[in-house]
């Protein structure tokens, strides 16, 4: 069975969809979803303690990090080596996110291939799936996988078919805000939405509460990168806006 490390916590998920879960030897520390992965090897994590730092002390340490060109995640050398991982998968989208392909060449084991997926629209997302399937020999599983997340999309738009969009604020970190970027603007317009600030297939971007303000939305829905559902929440109850607030 081919062996495969993924430091992507959507790799992570979309390897376990494709049946795969068995072939994982290690993830990074963020890979908690499906269960089945919470007992695998951990090989990358954060250099930073982000459970005890307020957002903007969180964008002040990624900030100076990224300034000083420091990795934000460390990779344990040792225990990849020892993985004798065939495939390591990662992400060159953003070095916020996650380990990059180019942090990962040092310390990748001879003979190891590199999957990096950087999808920046849903459509990308789609072939990032294929491609994983073709990695991984189950191209068949992947077109399911992909024909099922086009049948949901087209489903959640069929609903609000006719109906008034509504303005809406994805923020993607707080303090400072961050509008959405990549593909996050497209799932908000076929969800039946007008994304104020974001725009599609382009990153996220720092902005202003001011500038959210004025761009008038209706809706400010609170995903900040990172969080869980509760921090999500907990964050945007630290909001003063004229408008709903959602995580």
């Amino acid at each position: 069975m081919m062996r495969v490390c993924s430091l992507l916590p959507s790799a992570t998920e979309i390897v376990a969809d494709l049946g795969a879960i068995d072939a994982l030897v290690g993830v990074s520390e963020e890979c908690r979803w499906p269960a089945g992965v919470i007992d695998k090897p951990v090989v990358s994590a954060a250099r930073i303690d982000f459970g005890e730092l307020s957002s903007v002390e969180i964008a002040r340490d990624v900030r100076e990090s990224l300034r000083d060109g420091e990795s934000l995640y460390a990779v344990d050398a040792e225990l990849l080596d020892e993985l004798r991982p065939d495939v390591i998968i990662t992400q060159d989208l953003c070095a916020v996110c996650a380990v990059s392909g180019g942090e990962l060449a040092g310390a990748c084991p001879t003979g190891a291939r590199i999957v990096s997926l950087d999808p920046k629209t849903i459509g990308e997302i789609s072939e990032s799936v294929r491609t994983l399937a073709a990695v991984l020999d189950r191209s068949d599983a992947g077109e399911e996988i992909v024909a099922r997340m086009w049948r949901t999309i087209a489903a959640a738009s069929e609903a609000v078919r006719g109906l008034p969009r509504r303005r809406v604020f994805f923020a993607e970190w707080v303090d400072p805000p961050f509008c959405a970027g990549h593909w996050l603007p497209e799932m908000i317009e076929r969800a039946g939405g007008a994304d104020v600030l974001g725009n599609a297939g382009e990153p996220s971007r720092t902005t202003t509460w001011e500038a959210v303000a004025a761009a008038r939305p209706e809706l400010v829905v609170v995903g900040p990168c990172g969080f869980g559902i509760d921090e999500a929440a907990a964050a945007g109850a630290t909001l003063d806006l004229d408008c709903p607030v959602v995580a």
